[in-house]
């Protein structure tokens, strides 16, 4: 028997510690007894928070809701939940015991063996996932509201396979529900890596949509025996699912049925509006594949190829339970140190730097000429020396190098537009040119420049790749501080070891394990997507239209496309007075539907209440009198406002005198 490690309970509550089985990153699990009258015994798993979490409100909050939640839900594919408690200040969960192993080492004992699991099995297990998914996902409070759940942690270690065969969803740890205690923020990432949603990896809001595509992860690793998208660095992990790339699975699953390839392609779509539009669609996919293929599943088969595989065995004569798999009481491994991060030199170079128009500036230190490279403040053309050397161009120092050679960092040049003469904004007409460049622009850059201040937006396919900006506040590393998620300290740390990562501040910042991979990328997006919003705040400037630019070191395909990103900056940064200004000249004009060809909601992504206002516009009526109707209808003056504003930039609504 394994006690568990030190510090263990002996009890919690009425239940005595029989056996530890794992400790995750803020809960542990145990096997322990329940003992009652005339003898009396049942073995359950308890869950109990590290104590190091136990102060931690939002833990608190999201176990909570796991427990008082997953207490209404019964169904014999879920792992059902007895019990809560509380011990001394120690919050218990205590759940059902599922005697077996999980896909994960299902999935690892079958690759050692140098095979895939069997078609039958790997697609009963998917179908009971779903069942249990399905009951989940349309579960109601005692009052009939619906609960809205969303698992969002479908992994393989959470799939049991009990040893009859039985297939249990377990750890609804991070599910998204209406009713809870605890709301996750759009845009903040939860899940285990490798096994997410693209949307959950853009930050987006989840729906049950999200669930069915993780499910098509785990079946995919089934049915070929390898990680689908959980391989190589993080970074490169969250980008193939964010590109929903499904290579590996079209690569060695070539020798399955095409209609049961077809089915996980479906399930794996990226985009929600193309998968399966229900748990319960997808299940019926998986029964009607199997009878026409005329396979048998069932938990016969699985409880025989799962003991065949040795991962499960039958408990000793001593009673003391030796599960392995998912309840595996074989201590776990102490974690690898990682090597002490380089450190900063101890006396850092300080550089001279002579401007082109014979401005000297000195002393600076490294992180101000890389700020400088980056905002333009010093061109390419410029001279620097360090620490008292020869005068020489930035690219012919190593660690200025990469940063001198940038094409989209490139602002001190004369423009050679596409397109002719610029076009010319002000704060009403911005947004047009905006929409109307991304409209027209599959691949390229937009140069928006006012006063002193510039920015790009490079484009690859319609989509947003990177958006550079001369503005030093919008810089990685001091975004990152002002948030305070990183410390100045760390930030002048990083900036010292940027060169060693070409440059890059944020890789230096992982380096220096400040960091995560996941909370770079993070940090990456939501800068991209704040730089494009923030230029929706300029009032007067030019558009210039550039030839596309090589950036592939520096660009991300983050999925999200320029319309929806100029959408998001309207909302963001245009004020309901602003609106008012815009529209006032309008009051008497009537609003038409613009052409099909025009941007819909859905493609910008705008919320309901404006989406509803865009589509309400039927050429039968003067604003005046359109603000009025839908005023009645219970639409806010500022959601009137967006929507009309938004329809009438990008094209979807058409008024006369709009683009006099």
């Amino acid at each position: 028997m394994n006690p568990g490690p030190p510090g263990a309970p002996q009890r919690l509550g009425d239940y005595e510690i029989v056996q530890w089985l794992a400790t995750g990153g803020m809960a542990e699990v145990y096997v322990a007894r329940r003992k009652g009258a005339r003898g009396f015994s049942k073995l359950v798993a308890l869950k109990r928070i590290l104590p190091q979490y136990a102060a931690d409100a939002e833990f608190v909050a999201m176990f909570t809701d796991e427990a008082r939640i997953c207490s209404g839900l019964t169904h014999p594919n879920l792992v059902e939940v007895f019990d809560f408690g509380e011990e001394n200040g120690e919050l218990f969960m205590a759940m059902e015991l599922v005697d077996g192993t999980n896909c994960a080492r299902l999935v690892r004992a079958a690759a050692t063996r140098g095979e895939a699991v069997p078609v039958e099995d790997a697609l009963f297990i998917a179908l009971n996932v779903l069942r249990g998914l399905e009951y989940a996902h349309e579960a109601e409070a005692e009052d009939g509201t619906p609960l809205g759940l969303v698992h969002r942690d479908v992994s393989p270690g959470n799939v049991l396979l009990s040893r009859t065969g039985a297939v249990k969803l377990a750890d609804f740890g991070i599910m998204r529900a209406i009713h809870s205690e605890r709301r996750t923020d759009t845009g903040q990432l939860k899940g285990k890596l490798g096994y997410m949603s693209p949307e959950q990896v853009l930050g987006r809001e989840v729906d049950p949509r999200s669930d069915l595509f993780t499910l098509g992860i785990v079946l995919a690793e089934l049915l070929t025996g390898r990680p689908l998208f959980s391989y190589g660095a993080e970074l490169d992990i969250l980008q193939r699912i964010r590109d929903a790339n499904i290579g590996t699975f079209e690569r060695y699953g070539g020798a399955l049925p095409a209609e049961l390839r077809d089915v996980v392609r479906k399930a794996l779509a990226r985009d929600p509006q193309d998968r399966y539009p229900h748990a319960g669609a997808f299940a019926e996919a998986i029964e009607s594949l199997a009878l026409r293929l005329r396979l048998t599943l069932g938990p016969v088969r699985l409880s025989a190829y799962v003991e065949a595989l040795g991962l499960v065995r039958q408990a000793s004569r001593s009673g003391e339970f030796r599960f392995r798999g998912v309840l595996d009481a074989t201590p776990r491994a102490k974690p690898v140190q990682r090597p002490a991060p380089p450190l900063p030199e101890e006396n850092p170079a300080t550089y001279a730097v002579r401007l082109p128009d014979g401005t000297a500036l000195d002393p600076l230190p490294l992180a101000r000429v890389l700020e400088g490279l980056i905002t333009g403040r010093i061109p390419p053309e410029a001279d620097v020396a360090r620490n008292g050397g020869p005068f020489l161009k930035p690219r012919e120092h190593p660690e200025l190098r990469r940063l001198a050679s940038r094409s989209s960092s490139r602002w001190n040049f004369t423009v050679s537009p596409q397109g002719g003469e610029p076009l010319r904004f002000d704060a009403r007409t911005l947004a047009t040119h905006l929409f109307r460049l991304a409209a027209s622009l599959t691949t390229g850059t937009v140069l928006a420049i006012q006063g002193e201040e510039r920015k790009k937006l490079h484009l690859k396919e319609g989509r947003v790749t990177l958006v550079t900006s001369t503005n030093p506040d919008e810089l990685l590393g001091e975004r990152l501080r002002r948030q305070g998620k990183i410390l100045p300290i760390e930030l002048d740390m990083a900036l010292a070891l940027a060169p060693r990562h070409g440059g890059r501040v944020g890789d230096a910042l992982v380096g220096l394990n400040i960091l995560r991979p996941l909370e770079l990328f993070e940090a990456l997006f939501s800068q991209t997507c704040d730089r494009t919003a923030a230029l929706l705040q300029w009032t007067e400037g030019e558009l210039w239209l550039l030839p596309a630019e090589n950036h592939e070191e520096d660009g991300i395909p983050w999925g999200h496309s320029a319309l929806e990103l100029i959408t998001q900056g309207i909302l963001q940064h245009t004020t309901q007075e602003a609106l008012e200004r815009h529209l006032e000249a309008l009051h008497a004009t009537a609003l038409h539907p613009g052409p099909r060809s025009a941007p819909c909601p859905h493609a910008l992504r705008l919320p309901a209440g404006p989406a509803a206002v865009m589509l309400a516009v039927d050429g039968a009526r003067p604003l005046a009198q359109f603000f009025e109707d839908l005023r009645g209808q219970g639409f806010t003056r500022l959601q009137v406002l967006q929507g009309v504003f938004v329809g009438l930039s990008c094209g979807a609504i058409e008024a006369e005198g709009w683009n006099a």
